[in-house]
């Protein structure tokens, strides 16, 4: 997946938000069409039995410096499905206390073909919005005092009607069961067995896909696509 997310100020978004439990969802949240990897985004957590939205570095891996933190040298924007039950990966312990969810409009996604200039495409969620896996880490500064949050997106493989658009991964995105997503983000709730179906590709929503001239701009390049969700 590539490191571009679509958080309009929408009223799917908003009312996910809401049905997560989330008050005033516009007091707090981070709206941007170009949210792209290092960029502060809005996740939803649970701390304490209290449901939260926080500002988080969309990276998960942190540097400290002496006046702060900065993301990595090692790319964590996204965490890998197949790592997430590895011991010792950067995955293992948030996937088991700390996930998060990332609500959003849409995605965006490139593909480099060898010789040519890269295709980028924007899908958006079809009379709705999309509940993105995450998972976070909280950061404490010695020096400053300050405490940051960062984040990643889980993907999974390849998803075969996401394939022609970038043959590399796909995004986890959370089907929108009220059940589900409450263990998701129930900080006391530790066997992830629970989620291991989740962990094959799979579109539990309706997109539009439209190939754009570049990420920043979004000018159409063709129709607009419809792909359907699974069922």
């Amino acid at each position: 997946m590539c490191g571009r997310l679509n958080i309009t100020d929408d009223p799917f978004v908003i009312q996910i938000l809401l049905d997560l439990g989330i008050k005033d969802p516009h007091k707090n949240m981070l709206f941007s069409r170009f949210k792209r990897a290092t960029d502060k985004v809005s996740i939803v957590y649970q701390d304490n039995h209290e449901r939260k939205i926080a500002e988080a570095t969309w990276w998960l891996l942190l540097t400290q410096t002496q006046t702060g933190f900065k993301p990595s040298k090692y790319t964590s924007f996204n965490s890998r499905y197949d790592k997430l039950n590895v011991k010792n990966s950067a995955a293992y312990h948030p996937y088991r206390y700390h996930r998060c969810i990332v609500v959003a409009k849409g995605f965006g996604e490139t593909q480099s073909i060898s010789g040519k200039a890269p295709l980028y495409h924007d899908f958006q969620a079809l009379n709705g919005a999309l509940c993105f896996a995450g998972l976070y880490k909280k950061w404490h500064h010695p020096i400053t005092d300050q405490h940051v949050i960062s984040c990643s997106i889980i993907t999974l493989a390849p998803h075969p009607k996401l394939m022609p658009f970038h043959n590399k991964a796909s995004p986890f995105i959370l089907p929108q069961q009220p059940a589900l997503l409450n263990a998701w983000l129930d900080s006391s709730f530790y066997d992830v067995s629970y989620f291991s179906d989740l962990l094959q590709p799979h579109l539990p929503n309706t997109l539009i896909a439209q190939q754009i001239d570049k990420p920043s701009q979004y000018n159409p390049m063709s129709e607009e696509i419809i792909i359907e969700r699974d069922i």
